[in-house]
């Protein structure tokens, strides 16, 4: 009986310790996936394209894909057999209150969201939509070239990528920056592009949230991206995180380093602040992107300077009779500038709206404004 006993309460101690070192449910597989893809505004023509690249994904990595856009297939009954859904580029109003409920719930109960591209766009006025996709869609410029820098080279989805990304796409900007509350893997550089005004501005993130996870990405608008290998599987990192089969760091990162160059007024050694009002000469230390701008060679000698405040454009407001200012989204006569290369190493500023030279007006002690006819020390600046 001792003997029985004993040998019980082993067989009970080795059922203990493989439960306490079997994998979590967390890691399971992911075997199921809803892509979802009704759409109450714009239509984005790559929805097929991005069933069908979801849905090989699916056969290439064991599991199967539903696709739907009947909203009615939100329900918590049938939520329930899946471990991710799929939000592809999806715009307006796409859930009644009672299928809203369910996919809050479905959520709490520990499953996983994906948005693509338009799913930003999608259910403005349910605020805890907007909290878990992120950010709400702003605007957009013109599909083009741009470069992407990867943040985090150790989650599933951005792993893979270059740390330098070039490609092309309908580029979003975003009502909000979502850095405090989600972990950015990727975010775009304004300044290989023309039209972003975010400044710093992330485009590909993940988050913990509502008791479920959340992944978001702003690629996806053109049918040519779902062929993209780098682009695929990031889409399937992304699947497998927010499903559970995989584990990352979801929590809210750093700030990014900030880019850009530096402008220093050689008149008081203060570095050009930009923002909401006019360019000045005032700060000690060129830290935020307040006072840090793209230098875009116009050719010919001549430059625009970009605020990475606000991704505007500096003008010589008024043909130079105002003061600087970065808020043109464009570059015309009043946003061109000649760079004078000084033996001194500085450089000078010469508005092509009026042919003055950019001063750090009352050394330095008022705002920036080009109404000079020759170059003197309160004249010449720094780049850094």
């Amino acid at each position: 009986m001792l003997r029985r006993l004993a040998a019980a309460l082993v067989g009970l101690a080795v059922v203990l310790v493989a439960a306490l070192y079997a994998a979590p449910a967390s890691a399971a597989p992911v075997t199921r996936v809803l892509v979802f893809s009704k759409t109450a505004g714009f239509r984005h023509s790559s929805i097929p394209n991005g069933i069908a690249a979801i849905q090989q994904l699916g056969s290439q990595n064991g599991f199967t894909v539903t696709a739907t856009e009947d909203a009615n297939q939100f329900t918590t009954a049938n939520l329930a057999q899946y471990q991710v859904v799929v939000f592809l580029s999806t715009t307006g109003d796409v859930l009644n209150a009672t299928q809203q409920t369910a996919f809050q719930s479905y959520i709490a109960s520990g499953k996983g969201y994906v948005g693509v591209h338009a799913a930003a766009d999608t259910e403005y006025d349910w605020a805890w939509y907007g909290g878990l996709v992120g950010a709400y869609f702003q605007s957009h410029p013109a599909i083009q070239q741009a470069t992407l820098r990867v943040e985090d080279t150790t989650n599933p989805a951005s792993a893979h990528l270059p740390a330098n990304w070039t490609r092309s796409d309908e580029w979003y900007n975003y009502r909000t920056n979502p850095r405090p509350n989600v972990r950015v893997l990727v975010r775009l550089d304004e300044a290989t592009y023309s039209g972003g005004s975010m400044g710093d501005h992330p485009i590909t993130w993940c988050q913990n949230y509502g008791g479920g996870r959340s992944f978001y990405t702003g690629l996806g608008h053109t049918e040519a991206s779902y062929t993209e290998s780098n682009f695929t599987r990031m889409l399937l990192g992304g699947i497998q995180w927010a499903g559970g089969a995989v584990t990352a760091t979801c929590t809210p990162g750093t700030t990014p380093p900030v880019t850009g160059t530096a402008v220093r007024a050689l008149a008081n050694n203060r570095f050009v602040t930009a923002g909401s009002g006019n360019l000045i000469a005032n700060a000690t230390a060129a830290s935020t992107t307040a006072q840090r701008f793209d230098v875009i060679d116009l050719g010919g000698g001549n430059v625009a300077l970009r605020s990475k405040a606000n991704g505007m454009y500096v003008c010589a407001e008024n043909a130079g009779a105002n003061p600087l200012i970065a808020n043109r989204a464009a570059v015309g006569g009043w946003e061109t500038f000649a760079r004078v290369n000084n033996s001194d190493g500085t450089v000078s500023f010469r508005a092509q709206a009026n042919g003055r030279y950019v001063v750090a007006e009352n050394a330095g002690a008022a705002a920036l404004i080009a109404n000079r006819t020759a170059i003197g020390p309160w004249e010449k600046f720094a780049l850094s």
